[in-house]
């Protein structure tokens, strides 16, 4: 059985990410990996971190034309930076940049359809052009409608609004918004896992209730919900967010969507530390990251958790 090759782009430099793939490389992967990342700064870390790992050097070209590709293949990226490690600059931002462009002609060009990408400080590399990666790569492949999961296989969660303040997250709840997020979700876990997904649908306002005349939750997610409803999708909702993920209520569900980041990512976070992924679903492509940042005050103590990375790579082994 032949496996499509896994490409991973490195990521921030200075984060923990080579420490982590050093230790998940030496795991069984059936399928090929092709690391975009700097192999200077790779062998100076390795040194570092007392690793050792062999690759197989290839180029951009030799990898679109399905040569040379074995079991770990790197890209070499250049990078201007003398130490293993570094504090996290904008200076790192032309190389992220690059790697994420290759891997995207890569994918552009039927290489592969899988992506990792290392942790990236989203403050540094995007510098508030967009709200994270995964606007940043749905920019980059003019994908209008996606979202943005965090993965464990007994529970999974989708916010209905990503990395922005608070004051902000009202003005973006609308029907449009939750619809596409069910169809999507649906779609994913039909074609992904063969079953009808079960959705449960948070309300915006503690208990679904609101002292204002307005009421997102009963103007629009409920009328949205009962849409859903009737075009067969199996949603429930709107649920109190303090109450839904008590252990007899999540077991209900295989995927809970609320509408703000933090409402479901600190349960989730709280439930499963790192036995978590990030997936990006709707792009051309399916894209997994770790569920973590580069933790830059961990640099070169060895003693990163590693799991989030080694389920990355699991969730693309196909």
């Amino acid at each position: 059985m032949t496996y499509k090759p896994i490409i991973i782009v490195a990521g921030e430099p200075n984060s923990i990410f080579f420490e982590i793939f050093f230790k998940v490389i030496k795991k069984k992967i059936k399928s090929p990996v092709i690391l975009i990342a700097s192999k200077k700064l790779l062998n100076k870390q390795a040194k570092i971190l007392k690793q050792k790992i062999s690759f197989n050097l290839v180029n951009e070209f030799h990898v679109i034309q399905k040569k040379n590709l074995k079991k770990i293949n790197l890209i070499d990226v250049g990078i201007d930076q003398d130490k293993a490690f570094a504090k996290i600059t904008k200076k790192s931002n032309h190389y992220i940049s690059k790697c994420f462009d290759i891997a995207l002609n890569l994918l552009k060009n039927n290489v592969s359809s899988k992506l990792i990408n290392g942790p990236i400080s989203k403050k540094t590399f995007l510098q508030k052009k967009f709200n994270g990666i995964t606007e940043y790569l749905a920019n980059k492949t003019n994908t209008k409608n996606y979202a943005m999961i965090i993965y464990n296989k007994n529970l999974s969660v989708c916010p209905v609004t990503t990395h922005i303040p608070i004051k902000y997250v009202s003005k973006k709840i609308n029907t449009s918004e939750i619809i596409n997020k069910v169809k999507l979700i649906h779609n994913f876990w039909k074609d992904k896992f063969n079953i009808k997904v079960k959705i449960g649908i948070t309300g915006l306002n503690p208990h679904c209730e609101s002292i204002d005349s307005f009421s997102e939750d009963k103007s629009i997610i409920l009328p949205v919900i009962k849409k859903l409803k009737k075009l067969k999708y199996n949603v429930e909702g709107p649920l109190a967010a303090d109450t839904i993920f008590l252990k007899n209520n999540r077991k209900n569900f295989d995927l809970i969507i609320g509408m703000y980041h933090d409402q479901v990512l600190s349960p989730i976070k709280t439930l499963f530390e790192y036995d978590a992924i990030n997936i990006t679903i709707g792009l051309p492509f399916l894209r997994v990251s770790p569920d973590h940042g580069p933790n830059e005050s961990m640099l070169g103590k060895n003693k990163s958790n590693y799991l989030s990375l080694v389920n990355s790579i699991k969730f693309l082994d196909f």
